[in-house]
C-alpha cells in the first residue's frame, strides 16, 4: 500500500508539468504552421497505364525529354555590310522661290498650228471650191503672237480672203486681249485694217471672238464669231458655228454695205481619230447684204474636209 501511495503522489505532481509542456507545443505550432503536403508525383508506370500516354522507344531514350531547351544566342552584327548612306532632307522652299518657278513655267515658249477647216465645198449650182480657216500661235500662257487666215478659192480665183497678225495678252484665265493688223485680199481691191478685240470661253464653253477694225478713209468694221463642240461621244463631235460681219460705211468695190453686211452659219460633224486628225462632213450657209457682185447673195454649200493640229 505504501508503494501505491507513492506512485499516485508522483503522478499527481507530474500532471501540471505535462499540461504546461502541451501548451508550449501548441503555441509553437501557432507561430510555425505546418507546410502543406506535396502532391503525389506521377510515376512512369502510372503514365504508361493511361491510354494514349505511352512513350515510344525514341522518347524513352531521350534524357532531356520534358526539359526546356535554351534559346539560341543572338548573332553578332554583320560588320561586312556598309550602313545606308545618310539621307539628305531638302530645306523647305520659300514662297518667293516657288512663285518664281511657277512664273518660269508660265513664260515657257511653245507654239501650235491648227487647220480648223480644210475642206472641199460644192454649191447648189454644182460649183466646187476649196475653203480654209487656220490659226496658230507662238509664245507663253500670258503673251502670244497669233496668225490667222481664212478664205475660199475656186476656178475663178480667190474669193474674200483675209489674214491677221495679232498680239494676245491674257487678262483672265479664259480671256485674252488682242491687238494687231488685218489684210483683206481676193475679190476687189485689197484692204488693210488695225485690229483690237477679245477672245475666250463664254459661259457654257462657247468659243467666242469679238474684234473691232479701223482702216483708211474712215472705214470701220466689227466681226463676231461663236462656236461650240457638242460631244455625242469622246470622238464624235457636232460643231455649229456662227459669224456676223458689220461695217461702218459702204464699200461697193468689195460688195460691202454699211451695217450688217454678211452672215455665215455652219454645221460640221467630225470624228476625231486623235486630237490631231479629224475628218468631217457638213453644210454651210452664207448670206450677203451688200451690192450685187460676182459672189451670190445667198449660198448653201455641202462640204467634206479634215481638221489638222500640229
Amino acid at each position: 500500500m505504501k508503494r501505491t501511495g507513492n506512485a499516485f503522489a508522483t503522478l499527481l505532481l507530474a500532471l501540471p508539468l505535462v499540461a504546461m509542456a502541451q501548451e508550449g507545443m501548441e503555441g509553437h505550432e501557432h507561430h510555425h504552421p505546418q507546410a502543406p503536403a506535396k502532391p503525389a508525383a506521377h510515376s512512369h508506370d502510372a503514365m504508361d497505364a493511361m491510354p494514349g500516354m505511352q512513350m515510344g522507344p525514341e522518347q524513352a531514350k531521350d534524357e532531356h525529354a520534358g526539359h526546356a531547351m535554351p534559346m539560341p544566342a543572338a548573332l553578332p552584327p554583320n560588320d561586312h555590310v556598309a550602313p545606308p548612306p545618310p539621307q539628305h532632307q531638302p530645306a523647305p522652299m520659300p514662297p518667293e522661290h516657288m512663285a518664281d518657278m511657277m512664273q518660269m513655267d508660265d513664260l515657257a515658249r511653245r507654239g501650235m498650228w491648227l487647220f480648223d477647216r480644210l475642206e472641199r465645198t460644192r454649191g447648189v449650182g454644182g460649183d466646187y471650191a476649196t475653203a480654209w480657216e487656220a490659226e496658230g500661235w507662238w509664245g507663253s500662257d500670258t503673251d502670244r503672237v497669233w496668225l490667222r487666215t481664212e478664205g475660199e478659192r475656186s476656178a475663178e480665183g480667190t474669193h474674200d480672203a483675209r489674214a491677221e497678225v495679232l498680239w494676245g495678252h491674257a487678262f483672265s484665265t479664259f480671256w485674252d486681249w488682242q491687238l494687231g493688223v488685218r489684210h483683206d485680199f481676193g475679190h476687189g481691191p485689197d484692204r488693210q485694217w488695225i485690229a483690237a478685240g477679245v477672245q475666250g470661253l463664254a459661259p457654257y464653253w462657247f468659243e467666242t471672238q469679238a474684234t473691232f477694225y479701223a482702216g483708211p478713209q474712215g472705214r470701220t468694221a466689227l466681226r463676231l464669231q461663236a462656236s461650240y463642240d457638242l460631244h455625242f461621244t469622246q470622238r464624235l463631235i457636232l460643231a455649229p458655228n456662227l459669224e456676223l460681219n458689220f461695217y461702218g460705211k459702204d464699200d461697193p468695190l468689195r460688195g460691202i454695205r454699211a451695217g450688217l453686211s454678211e452672215t455665215e452659219a455652219g454645221l460640221r460633224l467630225r470624228y476625231e481619230f486623235s486630237r490631231r486628225f479629224a475628218p468631217y462632213l457638213g453644210v454651210n450657209h452664207t448670206r450677203r447684204f451688200g451690192e450685187p457682185t460676182a459672189l451670190p447673195r445667198r449660198e448653201t454649200t455641202w462640204l467634206a474636209g479634215i481638221r489638222l493640229w500640229f
